[in-house]
């Protein structure tokens, strides 16, 4: 069966955002210098690798899954020269049957959670797959934003921030055909992680200065510097659209 990814240009979609790839790479890269050692690795939803370059050194297997297989033909490409790479063509609903319970030291989940309308099944699935001690580092569409507070606010929606309701970014019109895109709480997603035996070790604020107009007159590798000291400090206040989670499994 075709996955929705089949028919999109992923990799075009990247071209014109290196603002927010290499923002994503600075929270993995600064995560993984807090792991000591890591055996083994499994990127769900990793599509065609663009994130596997910054973690397959540090692992002796990596495991790449995701539902598409056009998206993993072209990672078996890309990483044809590595051979301590795992390609499994599998959604999030039935990873957990193809991996082996409290085998993987580390799981990675970016741009995956938005298209799932139960996170917490996804978190208790990955909770099942992670060793203990094992880690997480988890992604997710934030829904309190600082833009779109604000947006709500002049809307005369005051209690916007309080509403921990996952907010679907699709049109009406485009639901029937589309996956789900939800952003979530921040509030939700920490007492998910926490509920299925997960410890938060860092938070990150991720493409907090996701501005075309300031793309074009700055240049994406000043923002990209400026955004690298930024990620911590703005976490608290969960000011970006995307928000990086760093989580231990407790034994």
């Amino acid at each position: 069966m075709a996955a929705a990814y089949d028919t999109y240009d992923y990799p075009s979609y990247w071209e014109g955002r290196e603002y927010e790839h290499e923002c994503e790479i600075i929270a993995i890269k600064a995560f993984l210098t807090k792991i000591k050692e890591i055996d083994t690795v499994l990127e769900i939803g990793a599509g065609y690798g663009r994130l596997a370059g910054t973690y397959i050194y540090r692992a002796r297997k990596v495991i790449l899954s995701d539902p598409s297989a056009r998206l993993l033909k072209i990672a078996r490409e890309v990483y044809k020269n590595q051979k301590n790479i795992r390609y499994i063509q599998s959604g999030m609903e039935n990873l957990a049957k193809k991996i082996r319970r409290n085998s993987i030291d580390l799981v990675i989940m970016v741009r995956v959670i938005h298209h799932l309308e139960d996170p917490e099944k996804a978190i208790s699935e990955v909770g099942r797959m992670v060793k203990n001690n094992g880690y997480f580092i988890l992604e997710f569409a934030n829904k309190g934003h600082f833009k779109a507070n604000i947006k709500e606010f002049f809307k005369g929606n005051i209690t916007f921030p309080l509403d921990i309701f996952p907010k679907e970014i699709r049109g009406r019109r485009t639901r029937k055909n589309t996956l789900p895109f939800l952003n979530y709480h921040p509030d939700v997603i920490k007492n998910k992680l926490e509920e299925n035996g997960f410890e938060i070790i860092e938070k990150r604020s991720v493409s907090n200065i996701r501005s075309p107009f300031l793309k074009k007159h700055l240049g994406s590798e000043l923002l990209i510097t400026i955004s690298k000291f930024l990620q911590i400090p703005l976490s608290y206040i969960n000011f970006g659209p995307s928000v990086f989670i760093l989580a231990r499994k407790r034994a």
